[in-house]
């Protein structure tokens, strides 16, 4: 759910239809987040009414620390892939998720 914030905040709804969930779960997993301090609810300054997503400093470190992991590990399979295979399975995925996720 934290990997779908942007960077200016979310709404709610918008996160549900992202994460393919309904909006009672994506409050659920919200409230979690943001007991656990990954996330903060804000006003949102174009609707008084509707409450942006944003990710917390710690929720920010969080998605840095899972960005470097994930470079690492692309490094690690490029290493034994070689660069133009490599870049097979990044066109092959890529592919995958056309196909297969309605908001990619």
């Amino acid at each position: 759910m934290a990997a779908q914030i942007g960077p200016d905040g979310t709404r709610l709804t918008e996160l549900a239809e992202r994460a393919q969930v309904t909006k009672q779960t994506a409050g659920f997993l919200v409230d979690q987040l943001e007991r656990a301090g990954y996330v903060e609810r804000v006003p949102d300054p174009s609707d008084g009414r509707a409450r942006l997503v944003w990710l917390s400093e710690r929720g920010r470190t969080m998605a840095e620390t899972g960005n470097r992991v994930s470079a690492r590990i692309e490094a690690e399979w490029a290493a034994h892939l070689g660069e133009r295979r490599m870049a097979q399975l990044r066109d092959a995925l890529t592919r995958l998720r056309e196909i297969t996720d309605p908001y990619a």
